[in-house]
This record gives structure tokens, C-alpha cells and sequence, in this order.
């Protein structure tokens, strides 16, 4: 990501979504995998999908409704990926690296709400 996306919202959220896509796939599926993916892939998606829905906002209010749903998304997400590097240790390193910038976007969004009357 260059340093520009980095603070480029919209295209950085859109970018985790598309890297935890593309590591789902990757994932072998099991009983227990396959319930971790789905609820990853959608936490993990909707935080770009809110942040979209944030800045098209109708008033203050709805902008700030829409800015928790991504804090809890994103909080969500980094839930699912420690789960899923609690069962395939094997992808532990690669799960470290998304659930980093899950906590990292958390971080800002939870920085956005609060600054946000």
C-alpha cells in the first residue's frame, strides 16, 4: 500500500477486504473452518461497504452511526482472524499481518467516532 492509500479510507478498507478475500480462499475448509471464513468474509468486507455508506452520509448523526458499524466490523474482524490462527497455526504469520491492519483501521474509526458530536 503506498503511503497515500494509507490515508486514503476508502481505497485502504476496500484493499483489507479484497486481502481478506483473498486469504479465505486459501484456507482449508473444515467444520470448523468454514463457519470462521463466512463470518470472517463478511465482518471483514462490510467495514469498506460502511465506510462508503459513512461518507455519503445524510446528516452528522447517520455519519457517526455509520462510523461505529465500521469500529465494530473492524473489531469483529480482528475476533475472527485470531480464532482462525487459533486452528490453522500454519497461517499464523499471514493472520498476524491482517489482523494488524484490522486493529490499525479499528483504531482510526474508533478515533472518528469519538471526535465526531
Amino acid at each position: 500500500m503506498t503511503k497515500s492509500n494509507k490515508f486514503d479510507l476508502e481505497e485502504r478498507t476496500a484493499k483489507f477486504g479484497e486481502e481478506i478475500l483473498l486469504f479465505c480462499r486459501k484456507i482449508p475448509k473444515d467444520e470448523i473452518t468454514k463457519p470462521l471464513i463466512n463470518q470472517l468474509v463478511k465482518c471483514g468486507t462490510s467495514v469498506g461497504a460502511n465506510y462508503c455508506e459513512a461518507d455519503d452520509a445524510e446528516s452528522g448523526k447517520d455519519f457517526k452511526h455509520k462510523i461505529g458499524i465500521c469500529k465494530k466490523e473492524s473489531r469483529e474482524s480482528k475476533h475472527f482472524l485470531r480464532m482462525l490462527a487459533t486452528v490453522i497455526p500454519e497461517y499464523k504469520k499471514e493472520l498476524s499481518k491482517l489482523w494488524s491492519e484490522a486493529k490499525e483501521i479499528n483504531l482510526i474509526f474508533n478515533s472518528i467516532y469519538n471526535k465526531v458530536k
